[in-house]
């Protein structure tokens, strides 16, 4: 057991010895206290000038370090286990502790509950494709990606804006209903929509009626594709991108590009981040549900007026960043697995 402490006194006939010129064995001998005792009374004089009791950090830990270290090192090689869990390995040592203790410890280590990120499910294949299209393009000019025509389909809803909203207001008046946004069970419907863009602005949008198939696609492009191209002046040598939809890569569909004499740009799979109309489609939304459509031809109208809107500066700033730069840079965080 730990002894009792020393009184106030005796530790103030050590330091009064000492600043006598006594040595530490003189000290212990005429006090008959431990060496280490008189020395730690007196590096605590040395530094804060004082014998007294200073404040002390309150009730000692109840989980040992070695327990605490062995927490940290489960949640750092298991990010996904719960406290539960983690209270359960502590009781099975011995040491019964509640889940805020435990939390506090991981805190302390710089470890935090947070929810975890959504991302596309990659295989070793996705890998390596990502590392050969980011090197295949390192050697590309900020022109050439100018030239890019990129297109994407989207659903905008009636009453989907999920975008966080916030509002002034006081204590208790959360449900008034200037204060809250509108939402309806069954979104209240939608409208899917092709659009395409470039650095030099936006091109064409249509809204896409029924079911989208190879059939309709292909109309879509030989309604609006090159009339696009046109607007924009990409000339006759641009490059379109499209993703890897099955509608898109249809055998009739490459056909169709093949005998337009058309550049399709080779994209990857499991790359939704990788589109730069997917920044363009966010700002679409919000805008166009700040406009407050009431029902499905508003919805329509809004999106073709704010797609007109979109300022050219704000598309070129999309593209002014060579895509093949940033898909490298997106590559590098998997070329050890890739390559291990």
């Amino acid at each position: 057991m730990k002894n009792k402490e020393h009184t106030r006194q005796v530790r103030d006939t050590v330091v009064k010895k000492f600043k006598a010129g006594f040595g530490y064995n003189n000290i212990c001998q005429a006090l008959n206290i431990p060496r280490s005792t008189v020395q730690a009374i007196i590096l605590k004089w040395k530094e804060f000038q004082t014998t007294a009791n200073l404040p002390r950090p309150g009730r000692p830990s109840k989980l040992s370090a070695h327990t605490r270290r062995r927490l940290i090192r489960d949640a750092a090689k298991r990010p996904m286990i719960t406290l539960d869990e983690l209270q359960r390995s502590t009781a099975e040592v011995g040491d019964c502790v509640h889940r805020t203790t435990i939390s506090h410890i991981l805190h302390k280590s710089g470890l935090y509950g947070r929810v975890a990120r959504r991302k596309p499910f990659l295989k070793d294949i996705h890998k390596r494709c990502c590392l050969k299209f980011a090197t295949s393009h390192l050697g590309d000019t900020p022109n050439m990606w100018k030239k890019v025509l990129w297109s994407d389909e989207t659903k905008i809803e009636l009453f989907g804006n999920n975008a966080k909203r916030y509002v002034w207001r006081k204590s208790n008046t959360a449900h008034h209903p200037e204060h809250t946004i509108p939402t309806v069970k069954h979104v209240g419907g939608s409208i899917m929509v092709w659009a395409c863009f470039s650095s030099a602005g936006t091109g064409k949008m249509v809204k896409i009626d029924g079911k989208m198939d190879g059939a309709k696609y292909r109309t879509i492009l030989e309604e609006n594709l090159m009339k696009s191209a046109k607007d924009l002046r990409l000339g006759r040598r641009f490059v379109f991108q499209q993703d890897n939809d099955p509608k898109h890569k249809a055998k009739s569909t490459m056909e169709w590009f093949k005998n337009k004499h058309i550049q399709v740009l080779e994209w990857l799979s499991q790359s939704p981040d990788l589109n730069p109309i997917e920044n363009l489609w966010k700002e679409l939304k919000t805008a166009v549900h700040k406009c407050s459509p009431s029902n499905l031809t508003e919805l329509e109208l809004f999106c073709k007026e704010e797609w007109e809107n979109i300022s050219v500066s704000r598309c070129a700033k999309l593209i002014d960043i060579p895509q093949a730069t940033y898909s490298c840079n997106r590559s590098k965080r998997w070329r050890y697995k890739v390559l291990t």
